[in-house]
Formats: structure tokens, sequence, C-alpha cells
């Protein structure tokens, strides 16, 4: 597969079925190891990266798995073992990922799904900020980092050591290295306000990867050819112990937009129920589009 055509280009294929062949005839069931994972008590994050990978690409493997994580395994291996000492963890990772490796990003990345799939970043060394920052925090942790990703709004970044240093870096950019006045400028530019201290806390794992999943989701909703792409993101959402009440409304939407008008219109139905006692005037309109729904068969 050459970086001219992407998993998300094939012609005719769908991808994100909840089986797919995990090798030597294994038929794997990805998402509900998807679910296992995100409601053990500590969530790996870079197992469920890949496992978002593996439902988004039915060609993916086990072994591409396995071979992603020992990738990890490798880039962690390179960092100087004295970085223990001197703590220069973000000028370390800076100079063997940016540098060395070339693990950066561009802004056409945001026009592929591929940067959104970590396999896919590790093979291109290319990808959105967040699957970047998994990279580095994946490889840091391995080496014995205190490494956190931050979810600045507009942008995710790394930081390192006691998050009230801010010694962040944008893995982006390369590494560059980061001071408050940067994150302040970043938030200001991204949202027109100022920087909140709420904001720079660090991301746990089941909030990065539902971030990841809304990055599929921004990426799929002006191309509806890829409504396939959309509804898978939304289930893995779903299948996250923490996840915001409305994607149970945008599944429903989506299956409709699918064709599939009886069991779209039933979820409507239910998403009203629990909406009635906090919105009754939005139920009341959900209920009528689910009612559109059905006219639809006939």
């Amino acid at each position: 597969m050459t970086d001219e055509e992407p998993p998300d280009a094939r012609d005719g294929e769908e991808a994100g079925g909840s089986g797919a062949a995990g090798g030597a005839g294994e038929v794997v069931d990805w998402r509900r190891e998807f679910a296992e994972e995100a409601r053990t008590e500590r969530p790996d994050l870079a197992r469920l990266c890949l496992l978002i990978g593996a439902v988004a690409d039915p060609t993916v493997t086990r072994h591409d798995l396995d071979q992603a994580e020992i990738e990890l395994d490798r880039l962690a291996g390179l960092l100087p073992y004295a970085t223990r000492i001197t703590g220069d963890w973000a000028g370390e990772l800076a100079a063997l990922l940016g540098r060395h490796e070339g693990f950066e990003g561009v802004p056409a990345d945001y026009q592929r799904l591929e940067s959104s799939l970590l396999h896919e970043v590790l093979r291109r060394r290319r990808g959105l900020p967040i699957l970047l920052s998994v990279v580095w925090m994946e490889v840091a942790r391995r080496a014995g980092a205190p490494v956190y990703g931050l979810g600045l709004p507009g942008h995710f970044v790394v930081g390192f050591g006691d998050p009230a240093d801010l010694n962040l870096a944008d893995p982006f950019a390369g590494g560059r290295a980061m001071t408050g006045a940067d994150a302040e400028l970043l938030v200001a530019s991204a949202t027109g306000e100022a920087l909140d201290r709420s904001m720079l806390r660090p991301a746990e794992p089941g909030a990065i990867v539902l971030r990841v999943l809304n990055n599929i989701r921004a990426w799929a909703a002006p191309r509806p050819e890829r409504s396939d792409v959309a509804l898978w993101a939304v289930e893995l959402s779903l299948l996250l112990p923490s996840h915001p009440a409305r994607l149970r409304y945008e599944r429903a939407e989506l299956l409709v937009q699918r064709g599939e008008f009886l069991v779209g219109a039933a979820e409507m139905e239910a998403y009203a129920r629990v909406m009635e006692a906090v919105d009754p005037e939005s139920a009341t309109t959900i209920r009528r589009r689910a009612r559109a729904a059905r006219a639809r068969l006939n």
C-alpha cells in the first residue's frame, strides 16, 4: 500500500467490521477486545489506539499489532540510559523521534484517516498531533520517563515531570520545546480565550482515546460516502466507560443515513425517552425525526 492509496480510499470496501482476520485463520472480535481493555483498571493507551486501527482496517492482523508494540519497544531502547539521570526527556525524545526517526506532522495530515491510526503513524512517521503525542508518550513511558499528555484546545502536546512546571513539547512540530507562554498563545489562537488552569490537567487514557475517535468522526463528517467510518468511530466511543450521551443519538442518525431506518428510528425514540426528563422540547424533536425515518420505508 502506497501513501497515495490510504486504507480509507479503497473502492467498495467498508472498514470497521466487528470481526477480522487475526492471522493463521483466526477470527478476532477487535471491538470486544477494545471494550475489555477500555474497562480495565489501568487501560493501555497504545493497545486501545492499535485496536482502533484494527477496527478501521480489515487487513490488520494480530501480527501487525504485535509488530507495532515491538517498534515502540525498539524506539524506547534507543533513548540514552543517562536520560534517567539528566532528566532531559524532552530534548532526547526530540533528537530521537523528531530529528533521527522523522516523526512530525504537516497540515495535509489532517485530510488522511491514516493520521489517526497508530499502526499507520508508526509506519509513515506522520500523523495528527494527538497520535504523534501517543507515540512520544508510549516510547517515553517504556523508557521510564514521567510523561503525560496535555489536551489543549485545538492541539495535543506532551509534558514531563510536574505538570505545574509546564515542561512541554510539541511532537507535531518534531518535538519543539514549549513554554507556558507558548501554551497560552496556542489556546488563544484556537479559542480566542485565555488559558484556563483546568486545561493543564494531564489527560487520562480514556479521554485521549475519545479525542482520537472524535477526530475520526470529524474526518468522516464531510464525507458522506464514508459513513461507515463515522459509525464505527461512534460505536467504539460508546464502548468507553465515559462518553457523551448524545453519541447515542448520533449513532441513530448514522443508521438512518445508511438506510437502516427502523433500527435508527428505534434508537432515536430510546434516546428521546432519556431526554424527556431534562429537555422535553428536544425529545419532541427527536421523536418527530424518528417518525420521519420510519416514513422513508413507504
